[in-house]
């Protein structure tokens, strides 16, 4: 499966070492303002190179829209676009060619496909996830029309972890450091964590968190496609995730039914409201008009300079030691992925529930 979403979907193509990257946006409506440098500078935030503790591979990473945008505005036609690849160190993969590297996908692929790409995992590679970038700028610009915000931010590395509730933070501050916390004093923690593992040959995992603001009642569907289990099948789509959870999530496995109901009250304005939100904004797989909050959980980067054991191709013992430029930790440039995963899944899950109150 190389495509993502129902109404709104994005299908991806490309290899870390090939030519480009890109994909295909179908579904995005017509006469949407296209701001290309915003859907620019959604990609400097996920490019390689940004800081001392991010691989120092250099790609500028820019965008070329192909078709589906006419006069700066969507025509509602698919909307194709590349990236292209100019800073490929292809040799420094060459010793892996008959290995498989431990914890990373060679394996996995050998055995479904007989074949794979070794210079930088090919299409297992989290540089394909540029697509998935520019797939969220795109319905980022739509969901702005609709005061949908979306904000991701890093919220642990290691052991070191925010403490606080999201509403405590400034979440404009997180652009404002390498590591992408509004905790500026946490963040410098974080990057002197990420520098020192970085210098041992080493990598970190940690925990990204991420806030959708505006999302309107009434998005999801009550069985299969739970809202949350579609933000959860988002988000673990991406590489090096391995958990998710919304709301008090697992925290809430320890608590009693009358310490995490969210208790329904009247505003002001006449509108129904909770006065909490464990639930995380989602109730019974679809949004309640709170907040949508989760997190996701990101495991150290599998490559590590230092010496491991692994196989070859035929299954034999061999000892290898990774080469190239890679990432010590992940989470600085997955905080615009979170944040693009989020947003196609919110605008696909909108234009489904306008479709459905049009047929009503």
């Amino acid at each position: 499966m190389n495509s993502f979403g129902q109404i709104f979907r994005l299908t991806t193509f490309g290899e870390s070492h090939g030519e480009a990257v890109g994909g295909v946006v179908d579904g995005l409506p017509a006469g949407i303002d296209i701001d290309v440098d915003f859907i620019q500078q959604e990609l400097n935030r996920r490019r390689p190179g940004q800081s001392k503790i991010t691989t120092s591979r250099q790609e500028a990473d820019k965008i070329e829209i192909l078709s589906g945008v006419f006069e700066g505005k969507s025509t509602g036609c698919p909307i194709g676009f590349i990236v292209r690849n100019t800073n490929q160190h292809s040799q420094d993969y060459e010793n892996m060619r008959c290995v498989f590297r431990p914890s990373h996908a060679d394996y996995t692929y050998f055995q479904k496909y007989g074949i794979r790409d070794h210079r930088g995992g090919g299409r297992s590679s989290a540089r394909i996830t540029i697509s998935r970038c520019v797939g969220g700028a795109l319905a980022k610009l739509v969901l702005r029309q609709y005061g949908i915000s979306i904000q991701a931010y890093t919220s642990q590395v290691g052991d070191i972890a925010l403490d606080k509730d999201y509403k405590l933070y400034n979440l404009d501050n997180t652009e404002t450091n390498a590591v992408r916390c509004p905790d500026a004093e946490k963040a410098a923690q974080m990057e002197e964590l990420i520098t020192k593992v970085k210098a041992e040959g080493d990598t970190i995992g940690g925990v990204i968190t991420c806030v959708i603001k505006g999302c309107p009642a009434g998005l999801g569907e009550p069985e299969f496609d739970k809202l949350h289990a579609q933000l959860g099948s988002a988000m673990l789509g991406i590489n090096a995730v391995k958990g998710f959870e919304y709301g008090d999530g697992f925290d809430s496995a320890s608590m009693r039914g009358s310490q995490v109901n969210d208790v329904f009250m009247r505003n002001d304005d006449g509108s129904t409201t909770t006065a909490t939100n464990h639930s995380g904004g989602i109730q019974g797989g679809i949004s309640n008009g709170q907040d949508i909050y989760f997190r996701v959980a990101f495991k150290p980067v599998a490559t590590i300079l230092t010496e491991q054991d692994t196989v070859d191709l035929e299954g034999n013992p061999a000892r290898f030691t990774a080469r190239g430029r890679h990432d010590p930790c992940v989470l600085p440039r997955a905080v615009p992925v979170v944040e693009a995963m989020a947003a196609m899944v919110i605008l696909d899950n909108l234009l489904l529930y306008f479709a459905a109150k049009s047929r009503n």
